[in-house]
C-alpha cells in the first residue's frame, strides 16, 4: 500500500484492486469551470490513470469565486482553462497523465477520446454539448454522468447505455431558455455537492462496483433545505434515437451542431469557422492594432473594441463580447477578419 493513496485503499470498496483499476483508467472530463475544476482535482487527487480535459474557455475574474482550480494570475494572463488547469492539476499529482485540449466539445473533436475513455463526466453549461455526449456515450458504450447547478440548485444522474434510460429518454429534447449564473448566480457550495456526487459515481464504475450505482436523477436546492429524487427505470424508450433499437444519434449530425451561438449565461458569441484556420498571430496582431488595443498568449489573441471585444484562438474560434445579436456578431467577423 502506497502511503499517498492509503487512506483511499483503507475504504473496503476501493481497496488495493480498486486503486490498481483507478490507477489503469482514463477519464474525459468535458468542461473546465466549476464543475470540471473540482471534478479534474478529485480525480487526479485518486489517482486516475490518464485524465483529458476538454474546455473552449479561458479564465477570468468572475470565474475565481467557485472554480478552484485557478488563480489571479491565471485570470490576468487570460489564460485557457484547460491549460490552466493542467498547471495545476500538474502540481498535485505528477504521477497523472493528463492532456489539455482547447477546443469546443464537438463531435469530430470528441469521437477518437471518447473511444478510449472508461467514464465520461459532464461539466459543461449548455444542453447541446450535453446531448452530444448522450449520443457519442452510446454510440461507443461508455458510461457518462451528468451534472448541473444554478444558484444554489443542483442536478446529477448517471447514464450508462444499454441499461438506464439516456438523457435524451427523459427530456426528449434540448431545454430552451433557464435560468443561469449570470442570470441568478451560483455559490460554490452547490458546485461541490454536484461534484461529489459526479465523482463518488465515477469511482464507483472505475472500481467496476456497479451494484453501487444509483439509478435516480437527483436535485437538490442546499439553500433552502430541498433534496429530491426520481427513479428513471420506466422511462427508458425502445423508441429513442440516441439509445432505442434503431439508434441514429441525431446530436452528432453536423447540420445539428451549432456554428455561431451565445455563450450561455453570457454576451458573448462565439463563432466556429466550418472548417479549421490556424491564424497567424503576428499578422494578426499587427492587423488588428489599427482597431483597438491588443492583448495575446500563446493560445489567443484578444482585441479590445469601444463597445466589444474580439478573443481569437489558434483554432479559429472567435469570441465576440458585448453582444448576443449573432447577426451583428457575424457582420462583425466578417468585416475584422473576412
Amino acid at each position: 500500500m502506497t502511503e499517498r493513496y492509503s487512506r483511499q485503499q483503507l475504504f473496503q470498496p476501493v481497496g488495493n484492486k480498486g486503486q490498481q483499476q483507478i490507477r489503469s483508467k482514463h477519464v474525459l472530463v468535458v468542461g473546465a469551470g466549476a464543475l470540471g475544476s473540482a471534478s479534474a482535482e478529485a480525480l487526479v487527487r485518486a489517482g486516475i490513470g490518464k485524465l483529458t480535459l476538454v474546455d473552449r474557455d479561458y479564465v477570468e475574474w468572475s470565474n475565481l469565486q467557485r472554480q478552484q482550480l485557478y488563480t489571479e494570475q491565471d485570470a490576468q494572463n487570460k489564460l485557457p482553462k484547460a491549460v490552466a488547469a493542467k498547471n495545476r492539476l500538474r502540481q498535485i499529482n505528477t504521477e497523472v497523465k493528463i492532456e489539455a485540449l482547447v477546443m469546443d466539445a464537438q463531435p469530430a473533436n470528441l469521437e477518437s477520446i471518447v473511444q478510449t475513455a472508461d467514464v465520461i463526466i459532464d461539466a459543461t453549461d449548455n444542453f447541446d454539448i450535453r446531448f452530444i455526449l448522450n449520443d457519442l456515450s452510446h454510440k461507443y458504450e461508455v458510461p457518462w454522468i451528468y451534472g448541473s447547478c444554478v444558484g444554489s440548485y443542483g442536478a446529477t444522474y448517471t447514464v450508462i447505455p444499454n441499461v438506464t434510460p439516456c438523457l435524451h429518454c427523459i427530456l426528449k429534447k434540448v431545454p430552451v431558455g433557464g435560468a443561469t449564473c449570470e442570470t441568478v448566480g451560483i455559490i460554490s457550495p452547490a458546485v461541490q455537492i454536484v461534484a461529489a456526487y459526479q465523482i463518488t459515481e465515477a469511482l464507483k464504475i472505475l472500481v467496476e462496483d456497479v451494484e453501487a450505482l444509483r439509478h435516480t436523477f437527483l436535485t437538490f436546492d442546499v439553500w433552502n433545505n430541498q433534496h429530491a429524487e426520481f427513479k428513471t427505470g420506466k422511462m427508458k424508450s425502445d423508441k429513442c434515437s440516441s439509445c432505442g433499437s434503431t439508434q441514429t444519434y441525431p446530436y452528432l449530425a453536423y447540420e445539428n451542431q451549432l456554428k455561431t451561438e451565445v455563450l450561455c449565461g453570457r454576451e458573448t458569441v462565439q463563432i466556429r469557422p466550418s472548417q479549421r484556420h490556424l491564424y497567424n498571430f503576428d499578422e494578426l496582431e499587427k492587423r488588428l492594432k489599427k482597431q483597438g488595443k491588443v492583448d495575446r498568449n500563446p493560445y489567443l489573441l484578444s482585441c479590445q473594441l469601444p463597445e466589444q471585444r474580439f478573443v481569437i484562438f489558434q483554432d479559429g474560434r472567435v469570441f465576440i463580447h458585448g453582444t448576443n445579436d449573432i447577426q451583428f456578431a457575424r457582420s462583425l467577423y466578417y468585416r475584422l477578419l473576412g
